[in-house]
């Protein structure tokens, strides 16, 4: 069973703490009344820049500044991108916007840490890779994961936003 945005959001211990560990369409989808997007994503490197197409529309849909919403976009593409060469598959994207705090909440969930790297940071050197988490950390107000009964994982932030003024 998985857990909730709002168990996520709200759950104080887990606000600061980090543990270490065919495409979608439309491509910018309608964000439904409760301000929850959910999407799937291909298991492959480009995941991450769909994901940032599908966040852009979703942000711009929900009035984010452009300030928030580069924050957004690079947290999403931190958080797929370990996705897709840590994890094992299936790669979902959630956004959740909590209009009464001002927070965009993201989570990616994957089917938990794969054996092996993925392809790309497996050609790196050490230098090249590795500072994605300390990119979202000192961009959310708050990141972590929750792992699930089945192995799969939901690596998670909070970001304070702004709506561009009308």
């Amino acid at each position: 069973m998985y857990v909730t945005v709002e168990d996520l959001v709200r759950t104080p211990q887990d606000a600061g703490r980090m543990r270490d560990h065919s495409d979608p369409a439309p491509s910018v989808p309608a964000v439904p009344d409760d301000g929850t997007v959910t999407r799937a994503l291909v298991h492959r490197p480009a995941a991450a820049g769909k994901a940032r197409s599908i966040t852009r529309g979703v942000l711009a849909d929900w009035r984010v500044d452009q300030a928030a919403t580069e924050s957004v976009l690079l947290v999403v593409s931190e958080l797929v991108t370990n996705a897709v060469e840590h994890a094992l598959p299936p790669v979902v994207l959630r956004l959740h916007w909590d209009r009464t705090g001002d927070r965009v909440w993201v989570g990616v969930t994957d089917g938990g840490p794969a054996q092996a790297d993925g392809a790309w940071t497996s050609s790196c050197t050490r230098e090249e890779h590795g500072r994605g988490l300390a990119v979202v950390e000192v961009l959310t107000s708050g990141h972590g994961t929750r792992m699930h009964p089945d192995g799969a994982a939901t690596h998670w932030a909070v970001l304070n936003i702004h709506e561009q003024a009308a």
